[in-house]
């Protein structure tokens, strides 16, 4: 059965065959990594491990049984109680529920666990299968996302198309998590 695991070093040559084996699948439905992103690889993987250490993401692979990973489903921007939800499923998990389930696993460690109580995620209006992922694990469509709008647009060099959704407008959805299972969880703390 697999289980949802918070991200480690020793993932890491899984986490790179994941992205490379489905790397034309995710460029179907959202911004495609780049080349830049395989060739420096251990960099990055090493600084999202620094991220997630410093509070500001947490980041999980669902493993399967036998050790390769079949998603990557993250918490990231951590700030104020509420955090954006990003996810990938590899092709040949989708459409069995593997999102829908790691999804709503996920919104239940980010209220007990991080003490989250808001959650955000965005998909691109064709992305239709993300859309019921984020519906069934209780998100609501809040507002749009517009590829020409900016990650932060208080900073004007900030990057276009901040959600990835490859240039296509899309829609942000958000879900705020249920009250008893942040106060299980105690006071917030690190991540």
């Amino acid at each position: 059965m697999p289980e949802l695991q918070r991200l480690r070093a020793d993932h890491a040559p899984a986490v790179l065959a994941f992205e490379l084996a489905n790397r034309a699948y995710f460029a179907a439905s959202v911004t495609d990594r780049g080349d830049a992103y395989f060739d420096q690889f251990a960099d990055r993987f090493g600084a999202l491990l620094a991220e997630q250490e410093a509070g500001v993401c947490v980041f999980h692979v669902l493993v399967a049984g036998d050790g390769p990973v079949l998603g990557r489903f993250n918490l990231y921007d951590i700030e104020d109680g509420a955090a954006e939800l990003g996810y990938r499923v590899a092709q040949h998990a989708a459409g069995r529920g593997v999102a829908t389930s790691t999804v709503r696993e996920l919104c239940r460690l980010a209220a007990t666990r991080y003490g989250l109580r808001t959650l955000r995620a965005g998909t691109s209006r064709a992305n239709v299968a993300s859309q019921r992922v984020l519906a069934k694990a209780g998100f609501v469509p809040v507002d749009p996302a517009d590829p020409a709008d900016p990650a932060d647009p208080a900073d004007p060099a900030a990057p276009l198309d901040p959600a990835g959704f490859g240039g296509q407008p899309g829609t942000w959805f958000r879900r705020d998590l249920d009250d008893a299972s942040r106060a299980a969880a105690g006071p917030p703390g690190r991540c």
